[in-house]
Protein backbone atom coordinates (compact mmCIF):
# COMPACT_ATOMS: atom_id res chain seq x y z
CA UNK A 1 0.00 0.00 0.00
CA UNK A 2 1.18 3.53 -0.79
CA UNK A 3 0.19 6.04 1.94
CA UNK A 4 0.22 9.80 1.53
CA UNK A 5 0.24 11.59 4.88
CA UNK A 6 -0.29 15.18 5.96
CA UNK A 7 -0.16 16.23 9.60
CA UNK A 8 -0.63 19.89 10.61
CA UNK A 9 -0.29 21.09 14.19
CA UNK A 10 -0.73 24.65 15.46
CA UNK A 11 -0.33 26.11 18.93
CA UNK A 12 -1.69 29.55 19.68
CA UNK A 13 -1.03 31.26 22.99
CA UNK A 14 -3.03 33.78 24.97
CA UNK A 15 0.12 35.73 25.82
CA UNK A 16 3.64 35.99 24.45
CA UNK A 17 5.88 32.95 24.84
CA UNK A 18 9.48 33.90 25.57
CA UNK A 19 11.06 30.48 25.16
CA UNK A 20 9.82 27.09 23.99
CA UNK A 21 11.35 23.70 23.28
CA UNK A 22 9.59 20.93 21.38
CA UNK A 23 10.64 17.32 20.92
CA UNK A 24 9.17 15.84 17.74
CA UNK A 25 8.81 12.15 17.02
CA UNK A 26 7.11 12.78 13.70
CA UNK A 27 9.45 11.01 11.28
CA UNK A 28 8.87 7.37 10.35
CA UNK A 29 11.79 5.05 9.64
CA UNK A 30 12.07 2.38 6.99
CA UNK A 31 11.90 -1.15 8.36
CA UNK A 32 10.14 -4.49 8.17
CA UNK A 33 6.69 -2.88 7.85
CA UNK A 34 7.37 0.14 5.63
CA UNK A 35 9.70 2.02 3.29
CA UNK A 36 9.73 5.81 3.54
CA UNK A 37 9.77 7.40 0.07
CA UNK A 38 9.59 11.06 1.05
CA UNK A 39 9.20 12.90 4.33
CA UNK A 40 9.53 16.50 5.46
CA UNK A 41 8.82 18.64 8.51
CA UNK A 42 8.33 22.40 8.19
CA UNK A 43 8.84 24.25 11.47
CA UNK A 44 9.43 27.87 12.55
CA UNK A 45 13.07 27.29 13.34
CA UNK A 46 16.03 24.96 13.01
CA UNK A 47 15.38 21.30 13.73
CA UNK A 48 18.22 19.36 15.37
CA UNK A 49 17.96 15.68 14.43
CA UNK A 50 19.13 12.68 16.44
CA UNK A 51 17.83 9.30 17.64
CA UNK A 52 16.34 8.58 21.04
CA UNK A 53 17.14 5.52 23.16
CA UNK A 54 14.53 3.44 21.31
CA UNK A 55 15.95 4.26 17.89
CA UNK A 56 13.17 6.69 16.99
CA UNK A 57 14.03 9.74 14.89
CA UNK A 58 13.91 12.71 17.26
CA UNK A 59 13.90 16.37 16.20
CA UNK A 60 14.33 19.18 18.71
CA UNK A 61 12.95 22.63 18.01
CA UNK A 62 14.05 25.56 20.19
CA UNK A 63 12.51 29.02 19.81
CA UNK A 64 14.20 31.59 22.05
CA UNK A 65 12.56 34.75 20.74
CA UNK A 66 9.08 36.06 21.59
CA UNK A 67 6.28 34.26 19.73
CA UNK A 68 2.53 33.79 19.98
CA UNK A 69 2.10 30.65 17.88
CA UNK A 70 3.92 27.58 16.57
CA UNK A 71 2.93 25.83 13.35
CA UNK A 72 4.26 22.42 12.31
CA UNK A 73 3.58 20.92 8.90
CA UNK A 74 4.49 17.29 8.22
CA UNK A 75 4.02 15.54 4.88
CA UNK A 76 5.31 12.46 3.14
CA UNK A 77 4.77 9.20 1.32
CA UNK A 78 5.33 5.71 2.69
CA UNK A 79 5.17 2.29 1.03
CA UNK A 80 3.82 -0.18 3.56
CA UNK A 81 4.53 -3.90 3.52
CA UNK A 82 1.85 -6.55 4.25
CA UNK A 83 2.42 -8.47 7.49
CA UNK A 84 1.30 -12.07 8.01
CA UNK A 85 -0.70 -12.14 11.25
CA UNK A 86 1.02 -8.94 12.34
CA UNK A 87 4.49 -10.52 12.42
CA UNK A 88 7.33 -8.02 12.05
CA UNK A 89 10.54 -9.39 10.64
CA UNK A 90 12.53 -7.07 12.89
CA UNK A 91 15.19 -8.19 15.33
CA UNK A 92 14.80 -7.57 19.06
CA UNK A 93 16.00 -3.97 18.63
CA UNK A 94 18.42 -1.72 20.55
CA UNK A 95 16.64 -2.22 23.90
CA UNK A 96 16.75 -5.54 25.81
CA UNK A 97 13.41 -7.35 25.90
CA UNK A 98 13.38 -7.21 29.71
CA UNK A 99 12.95 -3.43 29.51
CA UNK A 100 9.54 -3.93 27.91
CA UNK A 101 8.34 -6.14 30.78
CA UNK A 102 8.69 -3.27 33.27
CA UNK A 103 5.62 -1.26 34.21
CA UNK A 104 5.50 2.52 33.83
CA UNK A 105 3.32 5.11 35.52
CA UNK A 106 0.78 4.78 32.71
CA UNK A 107 0.84 0.96 32.59
CA UNK A 108 1.02 -0.03 36.26
CA UNK A 109 -1.18 -3.07 36.89
CA UNK A 110 -3.70 -2.93 39.73
CA UNK A 111 -5.90 -5.82 40.87
CA UNK A 112 -8.47 -5.19 38.11
CA UNK A 113 -5.81 -5.22 35.40
CA UNK A 114 -4.23 -8.39 36.78
CA UNK A 115 -7.66 -10.03 36.67
CA UNK A 116 -8.19 -8.84 33.08
CA UNK A 117 -4.74 -10.16 32.13
CA UNK A 118 -5.86 -13.66 33.18
CA UNK A 119 -9.05 -13.51 31.07
CA UNK A 120 -7.15 -15.37 28.36
CA UNK A 121 -5.48 -18.52 29.80
CA UNK A 122 -2.49 -18.37 27.46
CA UNK A 123 -0.76 -15.57 25.56
CA UNK A 124 1.52 -17.88 23.59
CA UNK A 125 -0.02 -17.31 20.16
CA UNK A 126 -1.10 -14.47 17.88
CA UNK A 127 -4.73 -15.62 18.22
CA UNK A 128 -4.45 -15.32 22.01
CA UNK A 129 -3.37 -11.68 21.64
CA UNK A 130 -6.41 -10.92 19.48
CA UNK A 131 -8.61 -12.61 22.10
CA UNK A 132 -7.12 -10.41 24.85
CA UNK A 133 -7.68 -7.33 22.66
CA UNK A 134 -11.36 -8.30 22.35
CA UNK A 135 -11.58 -8.57 26.12
CA UNK A 136 -10.06 -5.11 26.51
CA UNK A 137 -12.40 -3.35 24.06
CA UNK A 138 -15.39 -5.08 25.65
CA UNK A 139 -14.37 -3.65 29.03
CA UNK A 140 -13.28 -0.21 27.77
CA UNK A 141 -15.57 1.24 25.10
CA UNK A 142 -14.11 3.66 22.59
CA UNK A 143 -15.33 7.06 23.79
CA UNK A 144 -13.21 10.16 23.09
CA UNK A 145 -13.11 13.06 25.52
CA UNK A 146 -13.37 10.99 28.69
CA UNK A 147 -9.67 10.34 29.35
CA UNK A 148 -6.55 12.51 28.99
CA UNK A 149 -3.08 11.78 27.62
CA UNK A 150 -1.98 11.55 31.27
CA UNK A 151 -4.63 8.93 32.14
CA UNK A 152 -3.38 5.55 33.32
CA UNK A 153 -4.48 2.15 32.10
CA UNK A 154 -6.03 1.45 35.51
CA UNK A 155 -8.05 4.69 35.34
CA UNK A 156 -9.40 3.88 31.85
CA UNK A 157 -10.39 0.39 32.95
CA UNK A 158 -12.19 1.76 36.01
CA UNK A 159 -14.05 4.29 33.83
CA UNK A 160 -14.91 1.70 31.18
CA UNK A 161 -14.20 4.31 28.51
CA UNK A 162 -11.15 5.43 26.60
CA UNK A 163 -9.42 5.84 23.25
CA UNK A 164 -6.77 3.93 21.31
CA UNK A 165 -4.01 5.15 23.63
CA UNK A 166 -5.87 3.71 26.64
CA UNK A 167 -6.48 0.40 24.84
CA UNK A 168 -2.77 0.21 24.03
CA UNK A 169 -1.76 0.98 27.61
CA UNK A 170 -4.14 -1.69 28.92
CA UNK A 171 -2.66 -4.28 26.56
CA UNK A 172 0.83 -3.31 27.70
CA UNK A 173 -0.20 -3.56 31.35
CA UNK A 174 -1.80 -6.98 30.87
CA UNK A 175 1.16 -8.41 28.95
CA UNK A 176 3.72 -7.03 31.39
CA UNK A 177 1.71 -8.35 34.35
CA UNK A 178 2.34 -11.78 32.84
CA UNK A 179 6.02 -11.13 32.14
CA UNK A 180 5.56 -10.73 28.37
CA UNK A 181 7.51 -7.93 26.63
CA UNK A 182 5.26 -5.37 24.93
CA UNK A 183 5.86 -1.90 23.53
CA UNK A 184 3.74 1.09 22.58
CA UNK A 185 3.54 2.18 18.92
CA UNK A 186 2.45 5.62 17.72
CA UNK A 187 1.62 6.34 14.11
CA UNK A 188 -1.11 6.73 11.51
CA UNK A 189 -3.89 4.62 10.08
CA UNK A 190 -5.61 5.06 6.73
CA UNK A 191 -9.18 5.80 7.82
CA UNK A 192 -11.05 4.86 4.66
CA UNK A 193 -10.49 1.12 5.15
CA UNK A 194 -13.50 -0.82 6.31
CA UNK A 195 -12.71 -1.85 9.92
CA UNK A 196 -11.77 -5.52 10.22
CA UNK A 197 -14.06 -8.12 11.73
CA UNK A 198 -14.15 -7.87 15.49
CA UNK A 199 -14.10 -4.08 15.56
CA UNK A 200 -15.66 -2.69 18.69
CA UNK A 201 -18.75 -0.53 18.35
CA UNK A 202 -17.80 3.11 17.99
CA UNK A 203 -14.17 2.36 17.14
CA UNK A 204 -12.36 5.31 15.59
CA UNK A 205 -11.71 6.12 11.98
CA UNK A 206 -9.19 8.83 12.88
CA UNK A 207 -5.83 8.95 11.14
CA UNK A 208 -3.60 9.35 14.22
CA UNK A 209 -3.45 6.07 16.06
CA UNK A 210 -1.77 3.97 18.73
CA UNK A 211 -1.25 0.22 18.92
CA UNK A 212 1.23 -2.28 20.40
CA UNK A 213 3.94 -4.78 19.55
CA UNK A 214 4.03 -7.92 21.70
CA UNK A 215 7.03 -10.25 21.76
CA UNK A 216 6.26 -13.95 21.37
CA UNK A 217 9.12 -16.36 21.91
CA UNK A 218 9.90 -18.33 18.79
CA UNK A 219 8.13 -15.79 16.57
CA UNK A 220 9.16 -12.20 17.28
CA UNK A 221 7.25 -8.93 17.51
CA UNK A 222 3.52 -9.23 16.73
CA UNK A 223 1.88 -5.89 15.89
CA UNK A 224 -1.66 -5.63 17.32
CA UNK A 225 -4.25 -2.88 16.94
CA UNK A 226 -6.06 -3.39 20.23
CA UNK A 227 -8.85 -0.90 19.45
CA UNK A 228 -9.88 -2.87 16.37
CA UNK A 229 -8.90 -6.26 17.86
CA UNK A 230 -6.90 -6.93 14.70
CA UNK A 231 -3.35 -7.30 13.46
CA UNK A 232 -1.69 -4.14 12.19
CA UNK A 233 -1.54 -4.26 8.40
CA UNK A 234 -0.47 -2.23 5.39
CA UNK A 235 -2.89 0.61 6.22
CA UNK A 236 -0.67 1.57 9.18
CA UNK A 237 2.39 3.84 9.24
CA UNK A 238 4.67 3.51 12.25
CA UNK A 239 6.22 6.65 13.79
CA UNK A 240 7.78 5.66 17.11
CA UNK A 241 7.98 2.89 19.71
CA UNK A 242 8.62 3.10 23.45
CA UNK A 243 7.37 1.71 26.77
CA UNK A 244 4.29 3.99 26.73
CA UNK A 245 2.82 7.18 25.27
CA UNK A 246 5.01 9.51 27.33
CA UNK A 247 8.18 8.24 25.65
CA UNK A 248 6.66 7.94 22.16
CA UNK A 249 4.48 11.07 21.99
CA UNK A 250 4.62 12.72 18.54
CA UNK A 251 5.07 16.17 20.11
CA UNK A 252 6.19 17.06 23.63
CA UNK A 253 7.39 20.41 24.86
CA UNK A 254 7.84 23.05 27.51
CA UNK A 255 7.58 26.82 27.39
CA UNK A 256 8.04 30.00 29.40
CA UNK A 257 5.02 32.27 29.19
CA UNK A 258 1.99 31.99 26.96
CA UNK A 259 -0.71 31.44 29.60
CA UNK A 260 -3.56 29.46 27.96
CA UNK A 261 -2.82 27.38 24.87
CA UNK A 262 -5.10 26.58 21.93
CA UNK A 263 -4.13 23.43 20.04
CA UNK A 264 -5.40 22.45 16.61
CA UNK A 265 -4.40 19.22 14.85
CA UNK A 266 -5.35 18.04 11.36
CA UNK A 267 -4.25 14.65 10.01
CA UNK A 268 -5.13 13.13 6.66
CA UNK A 269 -3.97 9.76 5.36
CA UNK A 270 -4.88 8.49 1.90
CA UNK A 271 -3.97 5.17 0.37
CA UNK A 272 -3.56 3.63 -3.04
CA UNK A 273 -2.21 0.32 -4.20
CA UNK A 274 1.55 0.29 -4.66
CA UNK A 275 2.74 0.30 -8.23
Amino acid sequence: MYLTIRHDTSYRYEATVHYSIQQLRLTPASGAAQVVRRWSIDAPGKLDATFDAYGNVLHTLVINKPHSEIRLHVSGEVDTIPLVDGLLRDAVGPIPLEHFTCATRLTEADAAIRELAQAVPSLASSANLIELSEQIVQRVKYNPGITEVTSTAAHALALGNGVCQDHAHLMLACCRARGIPARYVSGYIEPGEVPPEGTSSGAPHGASHAWVDVWLDGKGWISIDVTHAAFASEIYCRLAVARDYEAAAPVRGRRIGGLEEQLKVSVTVTAQLSQ
